[in-house]
């Protein structure tokens, strides 16, 4: 059962700014043994666009070999990789020839991304999992709106349009091309590593709501159900009613959850509650031990740690079943 933690690096920074100096990844050799100490064996990465590609279609090979030192690391720690790609978090570092390119050849940009990613990927036993993107969308931007990306939290923006001009099309269409594009890209150097979207689950917005990427038309192209989901307090229930709309037949991850909005008993009785659905979950780790959180690393100090060592019990009781 994946079981684990999303990991951007040090608290509001992102790993791969500074992976390449000698204190960047003794941060990163630091953090992956204490995820696992922390009864981890899964942590998502979340791969920058702009790390990995110089050009629309130039990858970066530099960088491609620090992945590989990462993957190496990981199966050295006894963790296994769920690399979500194409991320943008950061508007300032979106390179500008980017967000000015049209649909079709973002795609074929975001198709060789994926491409370099598979190639050097494939065969590795660290390797569980590539989720295409963080939580898309397709919808027009509002006239305030950047073009391609939104969903801003902590100056990170988590949530990326695969389109910005639906122009009527029919969204399972759109949806359904430009996951078959990049599966494609992939399945050109890696038959096996398994492939998922992670996604916001909208039917904790409205209750009536059908899955997008989830739709069958869509899914079956993937091999399993990534779905992000915060409870609140005092909702348990419905959060658990909107669950069970991804239950579609395939393997189930809850690939973010967090106790940001509910208390931790909330969260557990939220995972008890999902024993029958869910194959898997991951957390978050903020670079900080429970000891350090304790201390007043940020963020939210002694509530952070109470949590981590929470998930780490919760992990061995999980797995125990």
């Amino acid at each position: 059962m994946p079981w684990g933690f999303n990991y951007l690096g040090r608290f509001e920074r992102l790993a791969e700014d500074d992976w390449d100096t000698p204190a960047g990844w003794r941060n990163i050799e630091t953090d992956f043994a204490e995820m696992r100490k922390l009864g981890a064996n899964v942590v998502r990465w979340h791969l920058q666009f702009e790390t990995f590609m110089a050009a629309a279609d130039k990858p970066r090979a530099d960088q491609l070999a620090r992945l590989k030192k990462l993957l190496d690391l990981a199966g050295e720690t006894g963790l296994y990789l769920d690399l979500t790609g194409l991320n943008c978090f950061r508007l300032k570092r979106i390179p500008e020839w980017y967000d000015k390119l049209a649909e079709a050849d973002r795609w074929a940009a975001q198709a060789r991304f994926w491409s370099a990613i598979a190639e050097t990927c494939a065969g590795h036993p660290a390797a569980f999992c590539y989720d295409l993107v963080n939580e898309p969308v397709i919808n027009e931007p509002g006239p305030k709106d950047h073009p391609w990306v939104g969903g801003e939290l902590g100056g990170f923006h988590f949530v990326q349009r695969i389109s910005n001009k639906p122009a009527g099309r029919d969204t399972k269409d759109i949806a359904e091309a430009w996951v078959k594009t990049l599966v494609a890209a992939i399945r050109t150097h890696d038959k096996d590593t398994l492939i998922t979207v992670g996604v916001i689950p909208w039917a904790m917005v409205w209750p009536n709501a059908k899955p997008l990427f989830y739709s069958p038309q869509v899914a079956r192209h993937l091999d399993f159900v990534s779905v992000h989901f915060y409870p609140s307090a005092g909702k348990v229930d419905k959060a658990q009613a909107a669950l069970a709309v991804y239950d579609i037949g395939k393997p189930l991850v809850v690939e973010e959850t967090f106790p940001l909005s509910c208390s931790v008993a909330e969260l557990d009785q939220f995972i008890d509650g999902a024993a029958d659905r869910a194959d898997g979950w991951i957390s978050h780790y903020f670079g900080a031990t429970p000891a350090e959180h304790r201390a007043g690393a940020k963020p939210n100090g002694p509530l952070v740690a109470d949590f981590l060592e929470y998930w780490k019990k919760k992990g061995e009781k999980v797995s125990d079943r």
